[in-house]
């Protein structure tokens, strides 16, 4: 077929429209392209995890009571099932009146605006919807080109056709802007109302439907009448768009804005337990901090916030040691025994967020770790009781000479005593005894390893000492029967569906047996209410010890039948003019200061609950000074005479009494008496001199004490 000629036969008219034809076809077919673009092309605008919201993570008590919030946008996503009809209608009749009729691009709304823009002669109304919104904040920039519009539109028509109207209209409202902070509704909600959103007015919700056009020049607690205004223009719209009738419409434009501002200061008594469950979720749970910040996780901690509140408040403004140079830092922990949770953390005094937080800080642990390297592994041996003679004289062992802190030397003493008095001496020549790789396997497994290899391990002079942490778990083994549990602040983390993603899991170690573990429970009381952890008061059961570095550090290390705790005080950078002027009595009274403050709140045990199957320890014995030995005489026989050596002696009648004689440069023992004060000779010649002197001597220990004045007969 020869088109040529078929062209040449058409009637001119139509050659004319030749070039208009192709013209007009381009223009159709560009339309149709740019059109079929805009439906189909959103799918390489939209990121499926954009749509995913920033959302802070809360931090919660098992109770659900929130401690503390983390984030990077203040933002708590709500389902539109928990926003009420007339909020959403509030919001659908400001900024988008046909959401529910168009598929993402409102046309007519484009060609109205057009329209208002033209008569005014300057740019009136916006056109875009509530989806392009959402399309332009989630995928876009915020430059104002046509090839973004062309995006824009193209996003929002991708989102119409893969979601529904709830959901566009439930990211819309928990992805906004309101203003000093707060993004979405429910954030908003609680800022400016203190309420849930499930709680909001018609009038609260046609005044945050107000906000988001111009959230500082509309804010309600900085210009009130302009945002009074706002939310009355937002309740005529409601009205026109059939929202609210005319009766509803005037009542609330009658009604005050309702606000209500938190002018309470930040609190700061939970920081840093807070940032021990931040590094807890990234070494346990391997959740970042940042993830933390937008991933909208609920962490359920152990924390009790009274004993959290009280222990704040106590390291805060409480007596501590004064130091040369300036305010003396502390921490404390305070952990469940039973399970290895923990309570209460104060990582400093005045702690905020993203300071040192000083419960994770190792420090020489000094004689608190005597009972854990010395005296329980001892026990452990089989070869030693708690009235086991130990010397204490001043001696060297090698280079190394310990001395007692306060340059008295008994001889010997009981392990007891030596632990009671924290006699150094005796501690290091115990573990010279037992072995330093011996005790250094139990503090392994107590989870106190160190490189050091030195006797000094005894009296806590580490390279590298520990944590008010890790002493605090340590310790929680001798109420435990020597089990020691791994502590922690996580019970669990839910995702933001709710779903828990993590649990805690126990770890249990055992280290001691029963008896020693209540042996060491015993002295360790007795410490606290005799011995050199006596100072302050507290009037309930509590076992724990002290330690003095110097003028270093000083702890207290100590538990009660529910908790076990530590309290350490002294410089982050110590030497040079930073040194303590004080002892360890600062943080036992401190310590003892808040678990009564603990106890005034939720009472705590009065006595600890001895095991079944074990032994109780005998008090110990105090051998008396006997300076009244005197002697009466009585008639034995023809010629001879019956005489009988008496002395006072204490109540405790556990004492044996031995009863020498003085013969020929040698002292005999005749005879021994338990506790009485009384010893008959017989057989005493008239014309004989005979001297005698009593040794009291303590069965527990193998020691004997000073001997008695002596007594002569004749």
């Amino acid at each position: 077929m020869n088109f040529k000629k078929i062209t040449e036969k058409l009637p001119p008219w139509s050659k004319r429209l030749k070039w208009p034809g192709i013209v007009l076809g381009s223009f159709f077919l560009l339309a149709l392209i740019g059109y079929m673009t805009i439906l189909f092309g959103g799918r390489f605008v939209v990121e499926e995890e954009d749509l995913i919201l920033n959302e802070m993570t809360t931090v919660e008590t098992p109770d659900g009571d929130v401690i503390e919030r983390i984030y990077t946008e203040n933002r708590q996503v709500v389902p539109i099932s928990q926003i009420p009809e007339h909020v959403q209608e509030a919001f659908i009749a400001v900024e988008d009146s046909r959401f529910r009729d168009h598929s993402g691009v409102d046309f007519k709304g484009i060609m109205r605006a057009v329209y208002k823009d033209i008569i005014a002669m300057k740019k009136v109304e916006g056109a875009s919807t509530i989806t392009q919104q959402v399309a332009k904040n989630l995928f876009l920039s915020n430059e104002k080109t046509w090839m973004r519009k062309t995006k824009e539109m193209m996003a929002a028509s991708y989102l119409e056709r893969n979601y529904t109207k709830d959901e566009i209209l439930e990211l819309y409202l928990n992805r906004i802007y309101f203003g000093e902070g707060a993004y979405g509704i429910e954030a908003a909600s609680q800022h400016y109302f203190q309420t849930s959103v499930e709680n909001l007015t018609v009038a609260q919700g046609a005044l945050l439907a107000g906000l988001p056009k111009a959230p500082n020049t509309y804010s309600p607690f900085d210009h009130p009448e302009e945002a009074e205004q706002r939310r009355n223009v937002v309740l005529s719209r409601m009205y026109d768009v059939g929202a609210i009738d005319a009766a509803t419409m005037k009542q609330m434009q009658g009604s005050t804005l309702a606000v209500e501002k938190d002018d309470e200061e930040p609190e700061t008594w939970s920081n840093s337990y807070v940032d021990l469950v931040i590094d807890e979720a990234a070494d346990r749970y391997h959740i970042s901090r940042d993830e933390l910040k937008r991933g909208g996780y609920r962490i359920i901690v152990e924390m009790d916030p009274e004993i959290q509140k009280i222990a704040a408040g106590e390291m805060k403004n409480g007596e501590f040691v004064p130091g040369s140079a300036g305010e003396v830092e502390g921490a404390f922990t305070l952990m469940d025994h039973r399970t290895g949770a923990l309570v209460a953390v104060v990582g400093g005094r005045n702690f905020q967020h993203g300071d040192f937080n000083r419960v994770q800080a190792k420090r020489p642990p000094a004689s608190t770790i005597k009972p854990l390297a010395v005296y329980g592994p001892a026990l452990m041996t089989g070869d030693y009781d708690p009235f086991s003679l130990l010397s204490d004289e001043f001696q060297g062992f090698g280079d190394f000479e310990p001395k007692n802190h306060d340059g008295q030397y008994d001889g010997e003493v009981s392990l007891y005593q030596a632990l009671m008095e924290s006699k150094n001496v005796s501690a290091v020549w115990l573990l010279d005894k037992i072995g330093i790789s011996y005790a250094k396997g139990y503090l392994d497994k107590l989870g106190l390893p160190t490189k050091d290899k030195g006797l000094a391990i005894a009296l806590g002079g580490l390279s590298t000492g520990y944590s008010p942490i890790q002493m605090t778990e340590a310790y929680g083994a001798f109420p435990e029967g020597g089990a020691v549990r791994d502590s922690y602040t996580i019970r669990k983390v839910l995702d933001r569906n709710d779903e828990v993603i993590h649990e805690h899991k126990p770890s249990v170690t055992k280290v001691f047996d029963a008896q020693t573990s209540w042996y060491m429970t015993e002295m360790l009381q007795a410490t606290v209410e005799e011995g050199t952890a006596g100072a302050g008061n507290y009037p309930k059961a509590l076992a724990g010890k002290t330690g003095t570095n110097g003028k270093k550090d000083v702890w207290f290390t100590g538990y009660t039948p529910q908790y076990a705790g530590a309290l350490w005080m002294g410089y982050d950078e110590s030497g040079g003019n930073q040194v303590l002027n004080g002892s360890s009595v600062y943080p036992t009274r401190l310590m003892k200061e808040i678990l009564s403050r603990i106890d005034q709140q939720q009472p705590l045990q009065e006595t600890f609950d001895k095991p079944d199957g074990v032994e109780s320890l005998p008090d110990p014995i105090e051998l008396p000074v006997i300076d009244d030995a005197r002697a009466d005489a009585g008639f034995g026989g023809i010629a001879s005479f019956r005489h009988t050596i008496t002395w006072s002696v204490p109540e405790d009648d556990r004492i044996i009494y031995r009863i020498f004689k003085m013969e020929n440069g040698e002292d005999v023992k005749v005879g021994e008496v338990t506790g009485k004060g009384e010893y008959k000779i017989n057989g005493f010649r008239l014309f004989q001199q005979e001297s005698y002197y009593i040794v009291p001597y303590d069965p527990l220990t193998g020691k004997e004490g000073r001997r008695s004045n002596v007594v002569t007969f004749g």
